[in-house]
């Protein structure tokens, strides 16, 4: 399989990832090495990922590790053939897991360490500081703990879930406002 020949849509996807990885935190290169991966059918080895993307093969080296690193590929091997081989996960909801668990643990879990460091402090002299942080620290540990009951459900369970969604919202347009966050006036 080393030459690849990449469809339109292929291609046009591949450069829609790769525009998008600066959004993400990621390069370019590595968007795309993940979009080529995703798209195909089979595990692809390093050499092919470099001719299918015209990039060198110290990029595809680093974009693999980084896309190790974050858990997105898998390693596979075939029989007869000492190459690495890569490949992304069948199952969306278990890359989107991934994505949400990685993200967290180097976003979401530094920040709220840190504000709970600060609320340590006791009292600075500046309540107004103080008070935000409290409510940030609230708001943030509310959202982790939603998202460990979410992660916790079957993906059929949080599908089923996800679709309620407008129901859901209908129920709470009718149900008193509760929001612990909300400046009383």
């Amino acid at each position: 399989m080393a030459d690849m020949t990449l469809t339109s849509l292929q291609k046009e996807f591949l450069l829609h990832f790769g525009e998008m990885g600066s959004r993400w935190g990621i390069n370019r290169t590595v968007g795309q090495i993940y979009a080529l991966l995703f798209l195909s059918e089979a595990p692809l080895n390093a050499e092919t990922i470099t001719e299918a993307l015209g990039i060198s093969r110290s990029n595809t080296s680093m974009g693999l590790k980084e896309l190790q690193s974050w858990n997105l590929v898998l390693l596979r091997h075939q029989q007869g053939d000492r190459r690495d081989y890569f490949t992304t996960p069948d199952d969306l909801w278990e890359i989107v897991r991934t994505l949400v668990a990685e993200r967290r643990k180097r976003e979401i879990d530094p920040t709220l360490t840190k504000l709970r460091e600060l609320e340590m402090m006791g009292k600075t002299g500046d309540p107004y500081a103080e008070a935000r942080i409290a409510e940030l620290r609230e708001m943030i540990e509310m959202m982790t703990q939603f998202h460990d009951e979410m992660n916790r459900l079957e993906t059929e369970r949080l599908v089923q879930l996800m679709t309620m969604g407008r129901t859901l919202g209908g129920l709470l347009d009718k149900a008193p406002r509760l929001n612990p966050f909300r400046k009383a006036k």
